[in-house]
């Protein structure tokens, strides 16, 4: 990941003064993210809490920053991999590759070779072509079927890409049996930021039905991967801890305690999307009549756009909140229709438009926070524009409290 980590603070400084430090001393007027561990920690603990019989395998590709990966495995997590560069990169923080899923149903021969070379053997499918590729590179593979998921409500929907349909697994897992492939579980991915409380509690019992198919033609099913979709920061529709008492509730239902079958799940944004907030700078700015409000309205344009930071504007249909560096200011300033840009020279570099906020000046910064989740890793340098730089808040906080 070649995003610079300029600094890392490893004292109890606040993220405000943090931001109002970087920005006093920021000459080259370059967006920057501080990332606060601490709120990953938090994170780390409330999941724990919340469903205990479900182990996070971190999805590595929602945010690969190293020193995230790296603490994420401190803490114990399984990871979700889905490919040669990702695996290796949680390798090398010493992580038990049986606690890698290679989460990719479709892969390339030379990743499945890889993934046999250092260990990685569970691994999902949802295709006949891919088993027969499986049996042929790494018959002792231990094989995840992945089913579509039910994404009605999802932001992000996968299910036209990934997951076979329930009429077509007694077939797949026929032919798994016949080339003697061992086929230990099922998977499933509502999509991202699942809107629908009970959607985890349909595709478990679904996966419950593909599991007795799977007992029934002689496989030894040991494994459910609830996949991710989980909400990130507390704008989401569902809270997380209402997602949370439906899976637990059809987990007793349909896996209960005692049944002989290990639960794990994907999440990515739940972990790092409120853990870092973007700082950005007004660079240029122009007064546009606006003939529908019949007034003056402001275009600004930042120096990050959507071919960096908010590149989730696009992939990820995100609706960034922008907020005044002292908004006790806010009250004082008059609100104007408002578009952000970003510095490209692509007009479809725009990150929010037609909403009404307090009017901005020349240099001065804004803050948006929920920035953690497919936004650095995501974001290029196109027409010769740098990435925003990552600054670490390791805050060493007591975090005993968050372990009773």
């Amino acid at each position: 990941m070649d995003v610079e980590v300029e600094k890392i603070y490893r004292d109890n400084s606040p993220i405000e003064k943090i931001i109002d430090e970087k920005i006093a001393s920021n000459t080259q007027e370059r967006s920057f993210y501080v990332v606060d561990m601490y709120d990953i920690y938090k994170k780390h603990m409330r999941w724990l809490q919340t469903m205990p019989r479900v182990k996070p395998f971190y999805a590595v590709k929602c945010n690969n920053l190293p020193e995230i990966v790296a603490f994420l495995a401190s803490l114990g997590t399984g990871f979700d991999c889905a490919s040669k560069q990702e695996i290796d990169q949680v390798l090398s923080y010493g992580v038990d590759p049986a606690n890698i899923i290679y989460a990719n149903p479709c892969k390339t021969r030379v990743f499945i070779k890889h993934a046999k070379s250092v260990n990685v053997d569970l691994m999902t499918f949802d295709n006949e072509l891919e088993l027969r590729k499986v049996a042929q590179l790494h018959p002792q593979a231990k094989l995840v079927l992945r089913i579509k998921g039910n994404e009605r409500t999802s932001r992000c929907k996968f299910n036209i890409k990934f997951g076979a349909d329930l009429e077509s697994c007694y077939d797949l897992l026929k032919i798994a049996k016949q080339l003697e492939l061992n086929v230990v579980g099922v998977s499933f991915h509502n999509g991202s930021d699942c809107e629908e409380a009970d959607a985890y509690q349909q595709s478990i019992a679904a996966a419950k039905v593909v599991f007795e198919l799977g007992k029934e033609l002689g496989h030894d099913m040991t494994l459910l991967d609830i996949g991710g979709g989980f909400p990130g920061d507390d704008r989401a529709k569902v809270p997380f801890e209402e997602l949370a008492a439906n899976i637990n509730a059809a987990l007793d239902t349909f896996f209960p305690i005692g049944c002989g079958v290990d639960i794990i799940a994907e999440p990515g944004r739940y972990y790092v999307a409120s853990s870092m907030t973007l700082a950005t700078m007004v660079i240029a700015k122009r007064v546009e009549y606006d003939d529908r409000l019949g007034h003056e309205g402001y275009m600004y344009y930042l120096n990050d756009g959507v071919y960096g930071a908010f590149n989730n504007v696009i992939f990820e249909h995100a609706t960034p909140v922008p907020q005044l560096l002292d908004e006790r200011t806010r009250s004082k300033r008059k609100s104007r229709s408002t578009i952000m840009w970003g510095p490209t020279c692509d007009s479809i570099d725009c990150i929010k438009r037609d909403f009404s906020f307090p009017e901005l000046q020349l240099g001065e910064w804004l803050i948006f926070k929920n920035m953690g989740a497919y936004t650095c890793c995501v974001a290029t340098s196109f027409n010769g524009f740098e990435k925003a730089t990552v600054i670490i808040a390791d805050r060493q906080l007591d975090c005993t409290a968050l372990e009773t």
